[in-house]
């Protein structure tokens, strides 16, 4: 039998489409996992309850355990598999149920800092103000590896609450939460910043697999349309990103 060249091994090597699971499967999965149900809301106020707790007690052991349960990754995928797959309902009855999600868990957040005696900000808290370029590279590459472990034939488990904990989706809004009830403005913007970088780039790593996957299409856009979804998407990616390069400068002339 004839041996494979190197380049044909190094393409099926890293082919996303080697042992990719069927379109169905993919759907199925990405769907079910960003529904908005009652067992997901329960599941989510304790994971901000834990995580507030764990900012205002300093305590990263309890933040990291509020984010292996936190459900808000799977409600991005679904959003990008909508928008990949150009099916407008899909797209807006998940974003509608993530915007419900991250209302709530500021919500929760505000109520349990307002009602907590302890109001100095920790150093945990201080340090999801600051985003910089660097949270870019792991929201991306965190994106990347929690679609690619969806979307496998055997589902890769392990790959996702790693995601969470390196992507931390969770703290940014407990953040948001102690700013508001300590009428921080300045802490809000930073970790509203920070929660829409890590979002934005999931979102947008999540997509461009999920296209290189080809999965189908409800109906597909005219050249016209591609050139403006394209053109949004770079104006979109450009506008989040500048501050944070500008926050990673400062903070290497400072250090």
């Amino acid at each position: 039998m004839e041996e494979p060249k190197p380049g044909e091994m190094m393409k099926k090597i890293f082919s996303l489409t080697e042992d990719s699971a069927s379109h169905e499967e993919i759907r199925d999965r990405l769907l079910s996992g960003g529904r908005v149900t009652g067992t997901n809301m329960v599941v989510m106020i304790c994971a901000i309850a834990i995580a507030s707790v764990g900012l205002n007690m300093n305590s990263t052991a309890v933040i990291i355990g509020a984010m292996l349960i936190s459900p808000l990754m799977g409600s991005l995928l679904a959003m990008a598999y909508g928008s990949v797959s150009g099916d407008i309902t899909i797209t807006e009855n998940h974003t509608l149920g993530f915007i419900f999600q991250v209302i709530a868990s500021i919500a929760v957040a505000t109520l349990y800092f307002v009602l907590s005696p302890v109001k100095a900000p920790t150093p945990e808290i201080i340090a999801r103000t600051n985003p910089t370029f660097y949270d870019v590279i792991v929201a991306v590459f965190g994106g990347i590896a929690g679609i690619v472990g969806q979307t496998r034939k055997d589902k890769a488990n392990n790959i996702v609450p790693g995601v969470a904990i390196a992507t931390a989706l969770m703290p940014p809004l407990c953040v948001c939460g102690y700013a508001i009830a300590n009428r921080n403005l300045i802490m809000l913007g930073g970790a509203a910043y920070l929660f829409l970088v890590n979002a934005y780039f999931i979102f947008m790593a999540a997509a461009v697999i999920l296209s290189l996957l080809k999965v189908p299409r409800v109906r597909e856009l005219t050249e016209k349309e591609w050139k403006r979804r394209n053109r949004i998407m770079v104006r979109n990616t450009i506008i989040i990103i500048i501050p944070s390069i500008v926050f990673a400068f400062l903070m290497i002339l400072e250090s």
